[in-house]
């Protein structure tokens, strides 16, 4: 169902699944809870654009998250208030997201000039045909794109929509912890709104260029193909960096919180480049291949099926020489994505770290971006 995805104009697509409020006055964190780690950015104002006040990388314990689903509150809402202790931020409001599969979304047509409330009505008539579940089962959002340039009196107008208790169980974990959440978004939303950031460092700011952006997580690959502001496709795949992990276990015989600290410090024994991590980062290399290949065959449009630039995101994108192993199977020029690279830093950031965690903060970039909005 999630392979492929009707294209999504992010610079107007500026909310989805809960209605955004005003937080400029009183700051607005993003939250990321992935498989791995509860992931904390705040950003403030600086001058014409964002800085980055502060962020935070709090794990979690093995399986409280697993495949996005959270198996154990208690212990996920005692990481997240780690995390807000070692943030060492006032901000008690928060932007979370959901999983992407966990999500369904798509640009429909509704007949323009009509007024909110029939808008509203018409919306949710055409929803029941894309919706597998019944509509008091589900939360439901959607965005005016504007007028359809296909049909001309008709506007193109977003749904999303994700049921009501997975919704509920993150910000449940959420206000267990002592935080208010003020938006629910979706994971391939946030990942684009942080790519607005990375697009400012690239050659004419990306205009009329392809764009593949990969997110390798704990236990998948997400695979977004963006050009001109808009998504064109989107994947996941079951490989991520969690494979690695448990090969570091079986050989060394070290806990899954020894393997993990020990495949990010590189403070392994001899013989671990050669045995484990090179040929994963090519298993891993040749994935990202596939998800390309899946691309060129699914989309049908000629001028699309050339991808400009690849850029690695999520905890396992600064394995060494995976940018160079992409690099060498697709041809294609690779780069770590950074979406801090254009901001100004406060002074409660160490850059060394920063350039360390930054791929696998997009989520919460783009989640803490919602302040802007």
């Amino acid at each position: 169902m999630f392979d492929k995805k009707p294209s999504l104009d992010v610079s107007r697509l500026k909310k989805a699944l809960a209605p955004l409020l005003s937080t400029t006055e009183h700051g607005l964190l993003g939250m990321d809870i992935s498989s791995t780690a509860i992931k904390l950015v705040e950003l403030s104002s600086a001058g014409r654009g964002p800085q980055l006040e502060r962020y935070v990388v709090e794990p979690l314990p093995k399986d409280a998250v697993v495949e996005g689903n959270i198996q154990n509150m208690e212990a996920v809402a005692e990481a997240i208030r780690h995390a807000r202790r070692h943030l060492g931020s006032s901000c008690k409001r928060v932007a979370i997201a959901l999983p992407t599969a966990m999500a369904i979304y798509k640009k429909i047509l509704v007949p323009a000039a009509q007024n909110p409330d029939d808008l509203a009505m018409q919306v949710e008539a055409e929803s029941n045909q894309y919706i597998p579940f019944p509509l008091d089962e589900v939360n439901l959002d959607y965005q005016v794109l504007g007028p359809s340039a296909n049909s001309g009196n008709d506007l193109d107008v977003m749904i999303c929509a994700a049921r009501k208790e997975k919704v509920e169980e993150r910000v449940a974990v959420a206000e267990m912890a002592g935080l208010k959440v003020d938006v629910v978004d979706i994971d391939a939303f946030a990942m684009l709104a942080a790519f607005e950031q990375l697009q400012q460092q690239l050659p004419d700011q990306g205009i009329n260029q392809t764009f593949a952006l990969f997110d390798i997580g704990a236990t998948a690959i997400h695979c977004s193909v963006i050009r001109n502001g808009q998504q064109l496709y989107y994947r996941e795949q079951a490989f991520g960096g969690s494979q690695l992990t448990r090969d570091i276990q079986r050989r060394y015989g070290y806990s899954h919180e020894e393997s993990e600290h020990g495949k990010r410090t590189m403070m392994l024994p001899e013989g671990y480049e050669n045995e484990l991590l090179r040929p994963f980062v090519d298993s891993l290399a040749q994935e990202i291949q596939r998800a390309l290949q899946f691309f060129y065959t699914s989309v049908s449009v000629s001028q699309y099926l050339r991808v400009d630039y690849i850029l690695l995101a999520g905890g396992s994108s600064m394995l060494a020489g995976l940018d160079d192993a992409v690099l060498g199977r697709t041809q294609i020029s690779t780069m770590i994505a950074n979406p801090f690279t254009t901001m100004t830093h406060s002074s409660h950031v160490e850059l060394k770290n920063l350039l360390l965690d930054a791929p696998s903060l997009l989520v919460a970039c783009g989640l803490a971006l919602r302040r802007f909005d």
